[in-house]
C-alpha cells in the first residue's frame, strides 16, 4: 500500500471551479473519506487521483511518485464504482478473475487468487454462479473481489454503497470496515452519507463547492467544526444557530443571548462588536426553568430512549435531544440552557470558528491540510442542509 498526497489541486471546466486548491493527505494504510452534498467536488477529486480526469494544476503523488498525468492503467490503483460494473455474461469467477486475465497472469495463479479471495469475502460458494442471480450486496462483495485480488497500492471507492437498500447497507458499512481492519488498504472513499463517513473513517474531508472546509478525524468534526456549514452538514439533527451581537475580548467565558446570560468556553481571541452566532449540538441543550432563554415547545419526536424536542424561539427554532422521559408539551413556556464547555461561537459574516477553548486540542485551521491539522480554507461557502440520519454524529444523505 502506499501514501496518497495531494498538493494545490486545482480544476476549472471553462469558467467554473470544481476544485479550489485542495491538500491533503492519506497516510499508508488509512481509511479516508472525503464527504460533502453533490456538486462540492469530491468525485472530480477522486477521478483526478484515479487517472480518468486531468487537473488543471497541482500534484498528486501516490507512493512518493508525481501522478497527474499517468494514464489511469500506470497508477497501481483499483476502482470501485457505485453501479458494480459487473459483466453479466460472465460467473463470479470470472468477473472476480478478469483483471488478472488482462495482465496475463498464468492460469494456476489466477485461479489461486480469485479462490483466496473469494474466501477473504465470504462469497467462495458464489463462485460458479452468473453475477446475474446475485443480490445487491453479493454483487458488491464481487466487485470488491475484482479490486482486491489486483493487490493494488490503493483503493478509490465512488459512493459504493449508493444504490443498496438501508439494510443491505448498513451491513456493507460494517463489513467494509471489517474488510480495512484485516487488510489495511490505503482506500480513498467519496460519500454524500455522513453516517458511513462517520462510522468507517480514519480522517475525513468535508468539501463545499470546491473547498475542502475542514480536514480531520471524524469526532474531531463533529466536536469542533470549523465553520458553519461543517456544523450544519455533520450531524443528526444539526447544530442550533442562535445569532446574536456582541464583543469578545481573550478569556471572556460567557455572552449576552436575547438577554440571557451563556456560559460558552473561555475565548482565546478578540472580536469587535460584530453580528456572532452561538453553536450548540441538540444533545448540549436543556431544559431549565430558571433560564431568560425562553421559548414554547413546537413538538416531539420519540425515539426510544431519547427524544427530539423542538422549541420556538426568538432566535428561531431550537432542537434539544433530551430523555424520553423528559416531559414536553406542544404550546407549553421552556426555558433553554446549554453546555457551556461544549459550546461554539461563529463569526456570522464569515461563516468561520472562533477560536475558544474548546479548540485547545485541534490544530489552528490552514489552508493546507497536509494530513495532519483540520482545515477551514478562507472564502468558504457557507450554507448547506441538516443532516437527517438516525445517529447524532452522523446525519443521512444530502443530495
Amino acid at each position: 500500500m502506499a501514501e496518497i498526497r495531494v498538493e494545490n489541486l486545482h480544476k476549472t471546466f471553462g469558467d467554473y471551479v470544481a476544485v479550489r486548491d485542495s491538500n491533503f493527505t492519506v497516510a499508508d494504510g488509512e481509511f479516508f473519506v472525503m464527504l460533502g452534498p453533490s456538486g462540492c467536488g469530491k468525485t472530480t477529486t477522486l477521478r483526478m487521483i484515479a487517472g480518468l480526469e486531468l487537473p488543471t494544476s497541482g500534484s498528486i503523488r501516490l507512493g512518493g511518485e508525481d501522478v497527474p498525468f499517468n494514464r489511469a492503467a500506470a497508477r497501481d490503483i483499483a476502482f470501485v464504482f457505485q453501479l458494480f460494473a459487473l459483466y453479466p455474461h460472465m460467473n463470479v469467477r470470472r468477473n472476480i478473475g478478469f483483471p488478472l486475465k488482462c495482465q496475463n497472469m498464468p492460469a494456476a495463479e489466477i485461479r489461486t487468487r480469485v479462490e483466496e479471495t473469494a474466501r477473504f469475502l465470504r462469497i467462495d460458494h458464489l463462485l460458479d454462479q452468473p453475477v446475474s442471480r446475485l443480490a445487491g450486496g453479493d454483487r458488491q462483495r464481487v466487485a470488491l473481489g475484482r479490486a482486491i485480488v489486483r493487490r493494488p497500492m490503493a483503493f478509490l471507492m465512488d459512493e459504493p454503497l449508493g444504490t443498496l437498500d438501508t439494510e443491505f447497507r448498513d451491513l456493507m458499512v460494517r463489513e467494509l470496515r471489517e474488510l480495512h481492519l484485516r487488510i489495511r488498504a490505503t482506500t480513498v472513499y467519496v460519500t454524500h452519507d455522513q453516517l458511513e463517513a462517520m462510522a468507517m473513517a480514519d480522517k475525513i474531508a468535508v468539501m463545499s463547492r470546491g473547498v475542502i472546509e475542514q480536514f480531520g478525524p471524524p469526532q474531531e468534526i463533529y466536536d469542533r467544526p470549523a465553520t458553519m456549514f461543517v456544523a450544519d452538514f455533520i450531524g443528526s439533527p444539526p447544530m442550533n444557530f442562535l445569532d446574536f451581537r456582541g464583543s469578545l475580548e481573550p478569556g471572556q467565558a460567557a455572552v449576552q443571548v436575547n438577554g440571557a446570560t451563556v456560559a460558552v468556553p473561555a475565548a482565546r481571541e478578540a472580536r469587535r462588536e460584530a453580528d456572532l452566532v452561538l453553536g450548540a449540538r441538540p444533545e448540549h441543550v436543556r431544559f431549565d426553568d430558571a433560564s431568560k432563554l425562553r421559548g414554547t415547545v413546537f413538538g416531539t419526536e420519540y425515539l426510544g430512549t431519547t427524544q427530539i424536542v423542538t422549541v420556538s424561539t426568538a432566535h428561531g427554532q431550537v432542537k434539544a435531544r433530551l430523555p424520553a422521559d423528559v416531559r414536553a408539551v406542544a404550546g407549553e413556556t421552556v426555558g433553554l440552557s446549554f453546555r457551556g464547555e461544549r459550546l461554539s461561537l461563529f463569526d456570522k459574516a464569515s461563516g468561520r470558528a472562533i477560536r475558544t477553548a474548546l479548540t485547545d486540542g485541534a490544530h489552528p485551521p490552514s489552508r493546507s491540510g497536509g494530513g495532519g491539522p483540520p482545515q477551514a480554507v478562507e472564502g468558504a461557502s457557507l450554507g448547506g442542509a441538516p443532516g437527517v440520519g438516525s445517529n447524532p454524529a452522523a446525519g443521512g444523505a444530502h443530495g
